[in-house]
């Protein structure tokens, strides 16, 4: 059976060490860890800026580094198993993240000052640890081991769902950019917003739309439909807001919108023709 390079670490000279006795290498090797020390690190299937984006990793997860070579890191993010090349002065050392981002974008300031020019951008997702709490005029924050601080009200610890509902979540990105290969609160592609929405509801789901197709919850019908079921293309992914709505991210409008479901099959079908299945995760 031939594995999927999209989550498995394999080439001919290289390979995760879990592969040994399923693909050929000259080399196997366990990896290292490590951390995403930049607000969004995108994942590319080779070591060329000029590549396509595969997906992103952000802010305080962590990956696995098979290799570091001329200015580039080969990794598989722990969040999901994909496995691309980032440049290796985007990864950090690990530290033990202790909370979370749950609303689609924040800053990091350099202090507990709203006022002070901020020294990041971070999306939903991201990874921080918090080592202390202040306030500035009435305003909490939480404050990490070199000073800088978030808003408090932005952030929740790890392993606390942002919201129970995954579609309400999936719906504070209306108008975020389209971005093919995007998984953050600055550009996010179809699969992207399923997978994000469902991670901050405590769900997991695989990253790309044919992996959510095959294997995200129960398969469905359409008469079946209602809110939170999923909608598979080939090569596109939405959420069902309710029965007739459908909420996804997409090339037509380029980002994060809801639209009457069966007015989008007809749409969407001179290009990816009409959905091939129903799910509900």
């Amino acid at each position: 059976m031939l594995l999927d390079r999209r989550l498995n670490a394999f080439r001919p000279d290289l390979a995760a060490a879990s592969l040994e006795g399923q693909v050929e290498a000259s080399r196997f090797v366990d990896g290292t860890p490590a951390r995403i020390g930049v607000p969004v690190a995108a994942l590319r299937p080779r070591p060329d800026l000029a590549a396509g984006i595969d997906t992103e990793t952000l802010f305080g997860e962590t990956v696995r580094v098979f290799e570091r070579a001329d200015g580039w890191a080969w990794v598989q993010a722990d969040s999901d198993g994909y496995v691309g090349y980032l440049p290796d002065d985007q990864l950090a050392g690990i530290v033990d993240a202790t909370h979370q981002i749950i609303v689609p974008r924040s800053f990091l300031y350099p202090r507990a000052e709203l006022r002070s020019p901020y020294v990041a951008a971070l999306s939903m997702g991201s990874r921080v640890t918090v080592t202390g709490e202040a306030e500035t005029r009435g305003t909490r924050y939480l404050t990490l081991s070199d000073g800088s601080a978030v808003i408090a009200a932005h952030c929740l610890p790890l392993g606390t769902p942002a919201d129970g509902d995954y579609v309400a979540i999936a719906t504070r990105f209306i108008e975020t950019p389209y971005l093919w290969g995007g998984r953050s609160g600055f550009g996010i592609d179809c699969s992207g917003l399923v997978q994000l929405a469902l991670q901050m509801a405590g769900k997991t789901a695989p990253r790309d739309s044919d992996m959510q197709a095959a294997s995200l919850g129960a398969e469905i019908t359409r008469e079946q439909l209602q809110r939170g079921d999923l909608v598979f293309w080939k090569g596109h992914a939405g959420i069902m807001e309710d029965e007739n709505t459908l909420l996804h991210a997409n090339g037509h409008t380029m980002t994060v919108a809801r639209e009457n479901f069966e007015e989008a099959v007809q749409r969407i079908g001179w290009l990816y023709q009409f959905p091939t299945g129903y799910r509900r995760p």
